[in-house]
């Protein structure tokens, strides 16, 4: 075998170990992606009173933090029986919308974008953000660096931190009104956000969708997966990033079942294996049947394609139209093909810019009323749509309000099955006769790429490193070559 090389995998978040197994021929057996690192949040929230929760856990992860803040409140609001006031929900919202648009700007032009923009095939040294910059030019770099600091200074405004927010540790409500003259700023930061979505919509369009290159990997065999799909929608069964019930199709885009949070644990169980610390969760109705697709196997995915996939439309103009463009380019729903995470992501971007100045401009924003008093502490779930997928808090808290027993299922652990089929299946299309290089390792880094994974929030692992592992063996299962960072 040619010695394989492959750059260090930095546009991710966490750690990972990918275990390639060879034939006789060379051809590939297996593929393992393993997250050798323990998590522990669940286990030192115990005991915690109930208004620290919605700090420690957005410590779980420095790129999550919004999320696991808002999902957090989201939990405490249901263990204390009280229903947030509409002006609390609404600035909650705004605040979470503005963390979509500096997370997604992230996501597509530091960590997956690169891939499309400079090229799969590009020198290791090329496919990041400065790549990105030299091939688009230094002005959009500009409005990149620009509008992602919109996003957080906008959760900073809302949320006291632009990283590790605190404003929403008050069960049932927010802890600061918003002022006129910070609405004022928001909404003229959140008008350019619009503008700069729509333009990312239209860079991916000149790069991605008029190079029939880049078309055909997106449809090819290796990066198509057929599963279930989930996401968090409206009444309207529309996308809401927020608010909403859960909702499930099949492989064939029919509603599979739609339900609250307090019923997660009636839909969804977690499988363990002995090579991962992360755990595989699947429908427990169609059961656990290994890392198969399929609508006979259980397992689903979320993130952007899910949600697109698992509602019926967008709930903003712009999006709504961006939403019906892809689907009709890629032959219908559901679509399957795993790299479309991407252009679903910049769709998502366009509706939280869009949302964003629909909650601005909403004349009961700056309203005083932000809290309504709790009950008695009990148990609850909290349900939203991280950046990568649905996020789940279930907290149960004793008669003093503290924590007794806590369960976190993060939108990466959702979508850990589909990771792990997806590097299988780009490794068996693209490694043949044992022959390795560099631009073949980074496309099966795309199949994970493209989830946009967080292997910090999956894991809940506090060692601010990123070391990535890959193994590759012979058909003897005799290490022929390890790279590591």
């Amino acid at each position: 075998m040619k010695e394989v090389v492959i750059d260090p995998i930095t546009r991710l978040e966490g750690h990972g170990k990918i275990t390639i197994f060879l034939d006789n021929q060379g051809e590939v057996e297996n593929v393992y992606f393993q997250v050798p690192e323990l998590r522990g949040f669940e286990k030192f929230c115990e005991g915690r009173r109930a208004e620290d929760l919605p700090i420690i856990t957005t410590r779980i992860c420095g790129v999550c933090p919004v999320a696991h803040h808002m999902a957090s409140a989201k939990a405490l609001d249901a263990a204390f029986n009280v229903e947030p006031t509409k002006t609390a929900k609404k600035l909650r919202e705004l605040e979470y919308v503005a963390y979509y648009i500096y997370d997604h700007i992230l996501h597509f032009y530091f960590l997956g974008g690169p891939d499309f923009v400079v090229g799969p095939d590009a020198p290791a040294a090329k496919r990041n953000v400065l790549g990105v910059i030299e091939k688009a030019g230094l002005d959009i770099g500009k409005e990149v660096i620009k509008h992602r600091a919109y996003g957080q200074k906008i959760t900073g405004i809302l949320g006291g931190r632009p990283t590790h927010p605190v404003s929403a540790c008050i069960p049932g409500g927010i802890a600061k009104a918003l002022s006129e003259e910070d609405r004022r700023e928001i909404e003229e930061m959140v008008k350019s956000c619009v503008n700069f979505a729509g333009f990312s919509l239209k860079l991916f369009e000149d790069i991605v969708l008029k190079n029939a290159d880049y078309v055909n990997l997106v449809k090819s065999a290796p990066y198509v997966l057929n599963t279930y799909y989930m996401g968090l929608v409206d009444k309207n069964n529309k996308v809401n990033f927020y608010d909403g019930k859960v909702r499930v199709v099949d492989p064939q885009g029919k509603e599979y079942v739609k339900f609250s949070p307090k019923e997660y644990l009636d839909i969804i169980e977690e499988h363990v294996e002995p090579w991962t610390y992360v755990k595989l969760p699947y429908l427990k109705k169609v059961g656990w049947k290994g890392l198969v697709d399929g609508d006979k196997s259980g397992i689903y995915r979320v993130g952007p394609l899910g949600r697109l996939n698992a509602a019926d439309g967008m709930a903003t103009p712009g999006a709504q139209k961006e939403y019906e463009k892809m689907y009709k380019i890629l032959g219908g729903k559901p679509v399957h093909n795993t790299l479309a995470y991407h252009w679903a992501r910049l769709i998502e971007l366009l509706y939280a810019a869009e949302r964003a100045l629909e909650l601005i401009t909403d004349k009961d924003i700056t309203r005083k009323d932000i809290k309504n008093t709790p009950g008695k502490p009990g148990e609850g779930v909290g349900i939203v749509e991280a950046a990568r997928g649905t996020l789940i808090h279930h907290y149960q808290l004793d008669e003093k309000a503290l924590a007794k027993k806590v369960n976190l299922i993060v939108a990466t652990t959702h979508n850990a099955p589909g990771i792990c089929m997806s590097i299988k299946n780009a490794a068996k299309g693209l490694i043949h006769k044992g022959k390795v290089s560099d631009g073949l390792l980074n496309m099966v880094e795309m199949a994970f790429r493209a989830y946009d994974p967080c292997f910090a929030c999956a894991t809940h692992f506090a060692v601010g490193e990123i070391p990535l592992e890959v193994n590759i063996y012979d058909c003897e299962k005799h290490l022929v070559k390890t790279v590591r960072r």
